[in-house]
């Protein structure tokens, strides 16, 4: 496994453009919002959905979320497991309220990719997953970084 700095110096080569910069900022956390939203939203057993609506593909996704990002940097983890748990508990809040959480994260989902491609269009370069499906992952925490290190905090 790569180490965070190479994952992140990789990440940056194609993230250069203010304009792409500034669409990433918005797209990447709602874009990871609405893939947890539509992974609450596929169906469990019933023994699992009777427990609580806690238990389902959005807890697990945030779970191996949180494994991964710890696998890759403890520093930066942490507030990655913090982003987890805002999205988790907005999402938790929609499930409870009855809000029509698959159709609001597929809307999120379609527009934020179309803007992500507007960005990447604009850089005049692919987007990174293009070359490994990890990069997916990445942009959290790419913009993750960038927060740590304008508080001070090494990672």
């Amino acid at each position: 496994m790569k180490d965070i700095n190479s994952w992140l110096d990789e990440y940056g080569v194609s993230h250069k453009n203010p304009i792409n910069k500034a669409i990433h900022w918005i797209c990447v956390p709602i874009i990871y919002f609405s893939v947890i939203g539509l992974l609450a939203e596929i169906p469990v057993p019933s023994y699992f959905a009777s427990e609580s609506i806690y238990c389902n593909f959005a807890t697990l996704g945030l779970v191996i979320s949180a494994i991964y990002y710890f696998m890759l940097s403890k520093r930066l983890s942490i507030g990655m497991i913090a982003f987890l748990c805002i999205i988790g508990c907005v999402l938790f809040y929609m499930l409870e309220r009855g809000m029509p959480v698959w159709e609001i994260s597929l809307f999120i989902f379609v527009v934020a990719w179309i803007a992500q491609f507007v960005g990447h269009n604009i850089e005049g370069k692919k987007p990174s997953f293009f070359k490994d499906l990890q990069f997916l992952m990445i942009g959290p925490i790419w913009l993750m970084s960038f927060i740590y290190k304008k508080l001070g905090i090494n990672y």
